[in-house]
């Protein structure tokens, strides 16, 4: 596939699963009572505000990861008051867990619609797994185009998921934390990890992380997809 195309395919996937992420976390947010990325418009699947809120991550950054490595990757944000998550700290633990599952939730949409391309025969399992390449079209036509982006939604969103869901800050992990601790040790504890120096300090070791934990849940994922067949 021609490289600027197959460059199209990663940032529509990227920027709709970000998005998906963001506005799960807007909406998790909106029901426990601050309205905050509500009002900013997140609660929604309309890229822009989320774009216009983080140009950086969601436009800059994607484009030049993928010119220089072939891949892309970025980030997004909500914005919450913290005076609510402060007073209510099981209520942002969710908000925190929404995004990951948003995530999780695209991966179960993008199986479904692999299984289902190979249930009316227009997909079939591939003899390798690639991030681009979780499964194989059957003949030509549209199917082709829809493989990249299928595989793609679902290995890029299962990395995010995973990424996410590490109890480190500023990862969504962390603020999920506050649903296993009773309410005063979950206030200190995100008291504590709003120090910049552990954002930093996180992102660094989640980044040398991710490799080892994503690739055993990446193969799980692929086996659970293919249970007739046996990756490795």
């Amino acid at each position: 596939m021609n490289e600027i195309v197959l460059g199209a395919v990663w940032y529509v996937a990227l920027l709709f699963s970000l998005t998906f992420h963001e506005a799960a976390h807007a909406w998790a947010a909106k029901r426990g009572g601050d309205s905050t990325a509500y009002l900013g418009g997140q609660v929604s699947l309309d890229p822009r505000p989320h774009i216009r809120r983080e140009t950086m991550g969601t436009v800059v950054v994607p484009l030049l990861s993928y010119a220089f490595s072939g891949w892309m990757i970025g980030w997004a944000s909500t914005p919450y008051d913290p005076r609510w998550a402060a007073e209510h700290p099981r209520r942002a633990g969710w908000m925190a867990l929404a995004g990951p599952a948003a995530n999780f939730l695209l991966v179960i949409v993008a199986g479904v619609a692999i299984r289902l391309g190979i249930f009316i025969g227009v997909f079939e399992p591939p003899h390798a797994i690639g991030f681009t390449h979780m499964v194989d079209a059957v003949g030509g036509g549209m199917a082709v185009a829809l493989v990249p982006l299928v595989s793609v939604l679902f290995t890029l969103n299962l990395l995010l998921g995973v990424f996410n869901l590490m109890p480190l800050p500023p990862l969504d992990g962390a603020g999920a934390i506050a649903l296993v601790l009773p309410a005063p040790a979950a206030l200190r504890f995100r008291q504590l990890m709003s120090n910049p120096r552990f954002a930093w300090m996180g992102i660094l070791i989640a980044w040398f992380a991710i490799g080892p934990i994503y690739r055993p849940v990446h193969l799980l994922a692929v086996n659970l997809l293919y249970p007739e067949l046996s990756y490795r």
